[in-house]
């Protein structure tokens, strides 16, 4: 290969979300923790078994990456959160997709919408280290992927998988793909379903579900480098909740997409894309339909309507640099209805009642980011991006006007990467720099009514770096980072009305508000994976955030514990097996009553250790049966980061948080036609 070639390789091969296969990467027939092949970027399976079992929600799925922990509130539907960052500081795509949820208490995260083997790649990009996937992504970005993988012939392409487990856990995926090589129709279809589980004590927690989707997929590939595709979903769901006076009785997404891409235009012209977006969110919380109401009845239903619209250009600037130019718009409305005093299910049905508008918002973005290969061992990536936000919001039930905002919002980030040369590693340093306007459940109390106060946006600037090595016997990661954030948007609940501003009402005598502060973060993150015999091969996963409130000099809540995960596989043939033990600090760095849009502290947590088995026969290339225990040794715990347990009539009394599931067995079938 010439050094020009080499040097354009070495180029696209470092474009973000560039995930060609690793053939120095050691085997995972089991995941039990994803690694950095790359840097700050991680690729996962989701179509392969993981251990622990995740629930069948994009949220649970993360858990299982290094510097992922999920806020539970039940069975399903938890908050992911990275290096400590929740909410609106991570960026959820869906096939391309910037996605938003309805409900003001995150009932409803975009990851509840998710059901991950649905897709087939989930990738993540730690930190603000790319421009091209929307603004706020201040924690990352977390983009659930599916690939256009034309047919040769006139062929069927199947996969399915069907898992049984405690509690009467069951989940089951059928996505077949039929097609000829100009044309192709794919169908995917999921189901899954649990009753409450137990905790290690034995106590039954209130976190049944029901969640079930279906996805339509045409394609036009009329060469190898043309793709047109149109796509639709419908999905349905009801959860129960272990941390609330209400459970989601209607979780309903109708989405439609529209995607056009074009390769090798030109020397020039590397690539074209462009993709139109829609989603519609109906969403129904209660206190009667999903358990044995007290008090008054309570009905909540928000909706939220998102267009999106994004297209992009990858030009060959010469033998050294790919430069991506971009523009993306999303729109959103949400609205609101609620029961009114005295309702009662024989007053009038819920579609009876009106939806009042109370948020009007609008995105536009423009971006670009550039890959140049300094020489053939060394690149530099960088982007910029500059965002125009505008939000209108409005009373409930009066559709008043009670706020504006009108934000001109910038991003950026450098980074400089260094294949070294008597090594299988790479080295890198990057600075990012990212903005995120005060979404609109940190402009509302938790009754719904929205103060009037503007909060500033908040400004992260993070500095990244580490080492990734991919050897034959050795894949191994380190990134260290340190964050400054400005204008940090913290919450807090209280019973002391003199402490919010003024407009905020009280709901069960609970007052919620959020102020801007500074604050700074660091941390660290570790992965190894080590064949140390011919079939024996050892795990590590390290993760410590430290967080710090410098206005009012605490700590910042919400920051999760140090942990540790060590695990061994063993394979021969077509037979695996494998342990995981995980390892959870104390957390003693608290500010009780403060946090985010999805929970606050809620006191000090011990520290806790897990385990769990698994093993696996592949009978031939299409079937594949693993199963497994996790908490095996039916650890009663909760995570740091949990919500409060609530009082629910037929349980027994709260916990101080939703505890998380005692000792759980599951089997699954995987099969593969191709």
């Amino acid at each position: 290969m010439s050094s020009k070639r080499a040097t354009l390789a070495a180029v696209v091969a470092a474009l973000p979300f560039n995930v060609l296969a690793n053939e120095t990467a050691l085997p995972e027939v089991v995941v039990t923790a994803p690694q950095m092949r790359d840097p700050l970027v991680v690729t996962n399976d989701p179509k392969a078994p993981q251990v622990p079992v995740p629930a069948s929600d994009g949220a649970s799925f993360l858990k299982n990456i290094p510097g992922f922990n999920v806020i539970r509130k039940g069975g399903t539907d938890g908050d992911p959160v990275l290096r400590g960052l929740a909410g609106s500081r991570l960026n959820v795509l869906l096939d391309g997709a910037e996605f938003h949820g309805g409900c003001g208490m995150r009932m409803d995260p975009p990851t509840a919408y998710v059901f991950p083997e649905s897709f087939d790649r989930v990738v993540v990009v730690k930190g603000p280290q790319t421009v091209r996937y929307g603004n706020g992504n201040l924690a990352g970005v977390v983009s659930f992927e599916r690939d256009v993988k034309p047919l040769g012939e006139a062929d069927v392409r199947a996969f399915g998988s069907l898992m049984a487990g405690s509690w009467g856990r069951l989940d089951g995926v059928a996505d077949a793909t039929f097609g000829t090589p100009s044309f192709f129709l794919r169908a995917i279809g999921t189901h899954s379903e649990s009753d409450n589980y137990e905790d290690g004590n034995g106590r039954e927690t209130h976190s049944f579900y029901e969640r079930k989707s279906l996805s339509l997929q045409g394609g036009w590939t009329p060469d190898a480098n043309t793709v047109l595709t149109l796509s639709a979903v419908r999905s349905e769901a009801n959860a129960a909740y272990g941390d609330r006076t209400m459970d989601g009785v209607v979780f309903d997404r109708d989405g439609y997409d529209f995607k056009f891409s074009k390769k090798r235009v030109s020397d020039v012209v590397r690539k074209i894309e462009a993709q139109y977006t829609y989603n519609y969110i109906d969403h129904v919380m209660d206190n009667y339909s999903l358990r044995t109401r007290t008090g008054n009845y309570m009905w909540n239903n928000p909706d939220r309507e998102t267009y999106g619209l994004r297209a992009s250009i990858d030009l060959a600037l010469g033998q050294a640099a790919v430069l991506t130019l971009g523009a993306d718009r999303q729109e959103n409305e949400h609205t609101l209805r609620k029961n009114p005093m005295g309702w009662t299910p024989a007053t009038a049905p819920l579609a009876s009642y009106a939806r009042v508008k109370d948020l009007d918002a609008t995105n536009t973005g423009v971006y670009g980011e550039l890959t140049y290969a300094l020489a053939e061992r060394q690149r530099l990536i960088g982007g910029l991006r500059h965002d125009s936000y505008e939000a209108t919001r409005y009373s409930y039930p009066t559709g008043t006007k009670v706020g504006a905002i009108d934000e001109g919002l910038l991003g950026g980030f450098l980074r400089y990467e260094q294949d070294l040369a008597s090594l299988p590693a790479t080295a890198y340093i990057g600075i990012g720099h990212g903005e995120r306007p005060m979404d609109h459940w940190e402009a509302t109390t938790y009754n719904g009514i929205l103060s009037t106060q503007t909060l500033k946006p908040e400004k992260n600037t993070q500095i990244d770096a580490g080492l990734v090595w991919n050897g034959k016997d050795v894949n191994a990661s380190v990134s260290v980072y340190y964050s400054k954030i400005d204008d940090y948007l913290l919450t807090r609940t209280t019973t002391s009305a003199g402490v919010c501003p003024a407009g905020v009402m009280p709901m069960n005598g609970m007052y919620s508000c959020a102020y801007n502060v500074d604050a700074t973060r660091y941390g660290l993150e570790a992965d190894l994976a080590w064949r140390f015999a011919k079939n024996w091969t050892l795990r590590g996963v390290y993760a410590y955030v430290r967080a710090d409130n410098d206005t009012m000099d605490v700590p910042l809540a919400q920051t999760p514990p140090q942990e540790l995960r060590l695990g061994i596989d063993w394979q021969s043939g077509p037979w695996s097996a494998g342990a995981l033990a995980r390892f959870v600090d104390k957390q003693d760095r608290i500010h009780v009553g403060f946090g985010n849009i999805v929970g606050q502290d809620l006191g000090k947590t011990p520290g806790f250790s897990t385990f769990a088995i698994n093993g696996s026969y592949r009978f031939n290339k299409r079937f594949f049966v693993s199963a497994g225990i996790d908490n095996l040794f039916d650890k009663a715990y909760a995570e740091h980061i949990s919500r409060a347990g609530a009082a629910i009539a037929g349980y027994a009394p709260a916990t101080t948080r939703v505890n998380e599931p005692g000792r759980f067995a599951w089997i699954k079938l995987n099969m593969t036609l191709d």
